[in-house]
């Protein structure tokens, strides 16, 4: 028998979602944060948008949100059910269903759209999806934007010891599998399948902010934080794995990253590290520097 040398992250507490509110008209989302006034706990990620699960009746005219700019950081979109179809100012387009992902570097700036998929949205159904918003550090914020389409087929899908579960790998690495997503600072991004009585010890960067969201089912981390549907447990940097126990069949959304640790100054679609550079970038969106979509 072996005995783990990892060190458990402590957990800091556990948080519902602190808005609730309609994106466009086909994104019914519950926010974890900034809602929740948690950036220093959870840097470098910047927001964490639950859609759904909501069911969308059949329609010819697709749900979504228009032609809106970003700058200064990234949006990774995970799907669950549905499908959304993606375009930008920077000539990128994508469409991405069940267990697909979408990786956006607007950094300097873009312009781009997020609808229903039209054949899907026709036959209607059940919608549910993350969006997080990942912060660029300083020197990358005004770097070329770029676009990433990140398929179901294309992300490791690792079994878990004891046939307990599975964790797929979008970011990052686990036990030697390596997460297709390009990204900018080190982060572990896991989509993670626990079966009721389910037990599994995930190493994680000692420093990290790490988190654990509950889309589904009922879970203890480390031993302290518990959690059900739409929750979000938060840990503390120091340590070096967090211990995952299912109560029920639950489906969850690990995140750890390396802090950035530089000013946040957020307007809207826009996150710099000064009001100046929020400023800047609202004259710059309204001269068409960030492009229009055709």
């Amino acid at each position: 028998m072996t005995t783990s040398t990892l060190i458990p992250k402590e957990v800091l507490g556990v948080y519902r979602p602190g808005s609730a509110h309609m994106v466009g008209d086909g994104f019914p989302v519950r926010n974890l944060f900034p809602s929740n006034d948690l950036d220093q706990a959870v840097d470098p990620f910047l927001l964490l948008d639950y859609a759904g699960p909501q069911a969308f009746e059949p329609t010819d005219q697709p749900c979504g949100v228009g032609e809106h700019p970003h700058r200064g950081f990234e949006t990774v979109t995970i799907m669950y059910q549905g499908s959304v179809v993606h375009r930008d100012s920077a000539g990128n387009a994508g469409v991405i269903g069940p267990g697909d992902v979408q990786w956006m570097t607007a950094a300097s700036g873009v312009v781009h759209e997020e609808l229903h998929e039209a054949v899907w949205a026709k036959k209607g159904g059940m919608f549910r999806a993350i969006q997080l918003w990942v912060n660029l550090p300083r020197f990358k914020k005004m770097s070329p934007p770029a676009y990433q389409t990140i398929l179901n087929a294309d992300i490791p899908n690792v079994p878990l010891d004891g046939g307990v579960g599975r964790l797929r790998v979008i970011a990052g690495a686990f036990q030697g599998h390596k997460g297709p997503a390009r990204t900018v600072t080190p982060i572990e991004l896991y989509d993670l399948a626990l079966g009721a009585g389910g037990r599994a010890e995930l190493p994680l960067p000692n420093g990290h902010n790490t988190s654990v969201f509950v889309l589904q089912g009922l879970v203890s981390v480390n031993g302290a934080g518990e959690a059900g549907e739409a929750e979000l447990i938060v840990c503390k940097r120091n340590g070096s794995s967090v211990v995952i126990e299912a109560r029920a069949d639950s489906r969850l959304l690990i995140l750890s990253g390396q802090p950035i640790g530089e000013p946040i100054a957020r307007y809207g679609p826009f996150v710099m590290n000064t009001k100046l550079e929020l400023v800047q970038a609202v004259e710059d969106y309204k001269a068409g520097k960030m492009g229009h979509l055709l």
